[in-house]
């Protein structure tokens, strides 16, 4: 495996958590993680304008190959989880513009993938992240959406080799090609 930059999203209508994974063989490090916080940006979107624009710009910095990112949790309120999706949608969407291959992973399986038990709380996710990759403490931030993001470029990491996720897009044709009931 020649370096790889893996890009992890863990998408949000209100802050949106980024982490980026410099693959070098067998070996994950860190490159950077963060949160896009559009809290305070009142109309949905202007927030998904920016969602759209901040993924563009990891992309362009980083120069990922791939993105990860998680699939919209399933609760009981619709509402939200339509908000969810259209975010997920866009960062995917800035994503597939930059040709990065796309994979989707459920917060179970992350969890999973990371911690060994799909209830563990984003705190475990976050600390063993930090053993994982020797994340110094000072460099941990507050944000777990910083770390879920994070978690899911790593689980991603782990699965390369496996069948990466239920869903991966190759570009806008083949994303089309496995959703023609999206056509319309």
């Amino acid at each position: 495996m020649d370096e790889k930059v893996i890009l992890g999203i863990d998408p949000g209508t209100n802050v949106m958590g980024y982490g980026l994974l410099k693959l070098v063989g067998k070996k994950a490090e860190l490159i950077t993680m963060g949160v896009l916080d559009i809290r305070k940006q009142k109309d949905p979107y202007e927030k998904l304008h920016l969602i759209f624009e901040h993924v563009t710009q990891l992309t362009k910095t980083f120069k990922p190959t791939e993105l990860a990112i998680e699939a919209p949790f399933y609760g009981k309120n619709v509402q939200s989880m339509l908000k969810l999706g259209r975010a997920q949608g866009v960062a995917m969407a800035a994503a597939l513009h930059q040709g990065l291959l796309i994979s989707e992973y459920a917060p179970l399986k992350v969890k999973m993938a990371i911690t060994g038990n799909g209830a563990a709380a984003k705190e475990q996710v976050a600390d063993m992240l930090r053993r994982f990759l020797h994340i110094p403490d000072e460099m941990m931030l507050s944000q777990l959406d910083a770390t879920d993001a994070l978690a899911v470029a790593y689980c991603h990491f782990l699965q390369m080799g496996k069948p990466v996720s239920d869903v991966s897009y190759h570009g806008w044709k083949d994303f089309l090609a496995k959703n023609p009931d999206r056509i319309k």
